[in-house]
């Protein structure tokens, strides 16, 4: 067996590492408040501290009155030591964001997807032209960015050099991250986008505090991200958490990804629109896309039995997904987002968590709480953009260098 030998500067990374994250998560906070969160002594709180401080990580906040003694500054992270970039490569759009290290939007562009099945080279240049386009517009330099985190559909081995399987897609093992990083100088992380989301409400949203939850996406397709004793579990190849592929009716509709009676086919969006085409409903304007459709049959679930219907039972099954999400994993908090979960939480929550008690074992029931996703339903971008955030976290705020031999995010 290898075994590595710890040294001076792992150790002296790893402090950092501890002191940055909770200042980042939990600041602003005085130095003896990061001394009782980590445990570390004040002189070692103290040099680091002076170490991030020095370099620009961290910055001074403003200051508390202390005990008897002089006030204490606080410290925060730096929103402007670095910038991060997320990108969402959905099945209807692709979404690029900018953001500071406080997670202020600074610039954003979207670009429609008007094929259900968009090869990679498309969803490339779509996150490469929106790369140059949000750094050009909030006039940031690339060398002040510390990473473009990408956010897809599938299964996803990764994420430096990451190589997605999407099913859906019709994506057979695609070296995306590569293809990627061919074109920047910017370092590039790739993620499942249900991964992403549940990283961002865990960190900002409806997942703060919580340390066993699942937060599930819920749009065209379904997806969903499971974290458990704090960390996110992805299992032995990256590909837990494809909850919309999970059998919920034994020989029922065909999915997309070709199995028969997949949650997905039941509560993703696509699937709804077909089953009340299927079942006799009106057909929407051809100009209407997805989302415009879906929100024409949640209007017309108001009126029309037909309607009325589809969504009831895509209330029910999507209860009995969330019920065996409760069985297995004994979350605290289940949280609902994507968009056309939004939508459908919205406006049957009540009925969402009836659905779910129905279905699941009363005791696991008990323990949990059903919540809706905070942060919106462009959230999934951001959690892209906290993948950067991550790795600077973990490295105690080194940044390795990188050449400056260009003028624009992609090249």
């Amino acid at each position: 067996m290898d075994v590595r030998r710890t040294t001076v500067r792992d150790m002296r990374r790893s402090n950092r590492s501890v002191l940055l994250t909770n200042i980042y998560h939990y600041g602003p906070l005085s130095r003896f408040e990061l001394g009782q969160q980590t445990s570390l002594s004040a002189a070692s709180v103290s040099n680091l501290v002076g170490e991030l401080l020095d370099e620009g990580v961290v910055e001074e906040a403003g200051s508390v009155e202390s005990d008897g003694g002089r006030p204490r500054v606080l410290l925060r992270v730096a929103p402007t030591f670095g910038y991060v970039v997320g990108a969402e490569v959905g099945e209807t759009r692709v979404r690029v964001e900018l953001f500071d290290l406080a997670m202020n939007v600074l610039a954003t562009k979207v670009y429609p997807i008007e094929t259900p099945k968009p090869p990679p080279e498309l969803a490339v240049k779509y996150v490469l032209a929106g790369l140059s386009e949000v750094l050009r517009d909030a006039r940031i330099e690339p060398d002040k960015v510390l990473g473009l985190g990408v956010a897809v559909a599938g299964v996803v081995e990764g994420p430096v050099n990451a190589i997605v399987h999407a099913q859906t897609l019709g994506w057979d093992a695609v070296p995306f991250g590569a293809l990627l990083a061919a074109r920047t100088d910017i370092p590039v992380q790739v993620d499942n986008g249900a991964n992403a989301l549940g990283q961002a409400e865990m960190w900002f949203g409806a997942g703060r505090g919580a340390t066993d939850a699942v937060v599930a996406l819920v749009g065209s397709g379904v997806g969903a991200a499971l974290v458990t004793g704090g960390s996110s579990y992805r299992g032995a190849r990256s590909s837990a958490g494809e909850w919309g592929h999970t059998t919920i009716r034994y020989g029922g509709r065909r999915c997309r990804c070709g199995a028969e009676g997949c949650l997905e086919a039941y509560v993703g969006a696509e699937g709804v629109l077909e089953r009340y085409r299927f079942s006799g409903g009106q057909e929407f304007p051809v100009e209407a896309d997805e989302e415009a459709a879906f929100n024409q049959l949640l209007d017309l679930a108001q009126t029309d039995l037909l309607a009325a219907e589809i969504i009831k039972d895509t209330i029910g099954y999507l209860g009995a997904g969330f019920a065996g999400l409760v069985n297995l994993f004994n979350p605290e908090r289940i949280v609902l987002g994507g968009w056309s979960g939004l939508l459908l939480g919205d406006l049957y929550l009540p009925q969402l968590r009836e659905a779910v008690g129905r279905h699941a074992l009363r005791q696991p029931y008990a323990q949990v709480s059903i919540e809706l996703c905070e942060l919106g339903r462009d959230a999934v971008a951001m959690g892209a953009a906290t993948l950067p955030i991550l790795r600077l976290l973990l490295d105690g705020g080194a940044v390795a260098p990188r050449p400056r031999k260009y003028i624009s995010g992609a090249r």
